[in-house]
């Protein structure tokens, strides 16, 4: 069974079909990637596994079923997003939002040990725990976004374009991390234009263009692909 399973994904904006019929699953444990260009519906799929807009088809996860329930209750169950554009509460502190990603948590003890945790992969949020986060770089916001998430303890981490925007120095230490975070066992779906540096990381990938699945299969091979290389490869 796997982790999450999405299928016949629809979702409609008036009369704008954006996602047309998505299936894709992650199995527990995997680094999956989903790659294509901007507008190509791979933010929209994350909102409808999330619930976050309305859908059609079915979407289960750990075999639960989660259309219907409100988008707390699905974080609740162990589902986190790191959303595109990093959505960090500008006005509070760095230390703030790492706690506003537990807030649901009642183990102190575990809290406190995963902030250890997000300081040790990221050095420099420990640095500015004092500072307010819409004072820091678009690097260290990406950083803080992910260790927001991570302060939820998540079981399915979701990321949703976190190259975007980014220096590329910056992007080799996010990558870094979030390859860390896969060792440690969180099963991950990584949605990327940067299909290069996805398709590196990640062991499955799907290619979704206008709002379909187009392609799919071990990230090695799809790399491999001419199509995908001629039109996210550069090549």
């Amino acid at each position: 069974m796997s982790l999450l399973e999405v299928r016949d994904l629809r979702i409609h904006y008036g009369g704008i079909e954006a996602v047309r019929g998505v299936d894709l699953a992650v199995e527990e444990g995997e680094l999956v990637c989903l790659i294509g260009a901007n507008g190509a519906g791979k933010t929209s799929t994350l909102k409808g596994v999330l619930g976050l807009v309305a859908h059609s088809g079915a979407v289960r996860y750990a075999g639960h079923p989660l259309k219907g329930l409100a988008t707390h209750a699905i974080a609740a169950r162990g589902v986190a997003l790191v959303p595109e554009g990093r959505g960090v509460f500008a006005r509070l502190t760095v230390a703030e939002n790492l706690d506003m990603g537990a807030y649901s948590r009642r183990d102190r003890a575990g809290v406190r040990a995963d902030l250890d945790h997000v300081y040790n992969l990221f050095p420099r949020l420990f640095e500015r725990r004092a500072q307010t986060a819409g004072t820091l770089s678009g690097g260290e916001q990406q950083m803080l976004a992910i260790g927001r998430a991570l302060m939820s303890r998540p079981r399915l981490l979701l990321l949703d374009e976190p190259s975007m925007g980014l220096a590329p120095l910056m992007v080799q230490k996010i990558y870094e991390t979030i390859q860390a975070v896969s060792r440690e066992g969180v099963t991950l779906l990584l949605v990327e234009q940067n299909a290069n540096l996805a398709l590196r990381v990640s062991s499955r990938g799907y290619v979704m263009e206008s709002g379909a699945i187009t392609l799919s299969g071990p990230s090695q091979e799809l790399a491999a692909d001419p199509q995908v290389r001629a039109a996210y490869l550069g090549e």
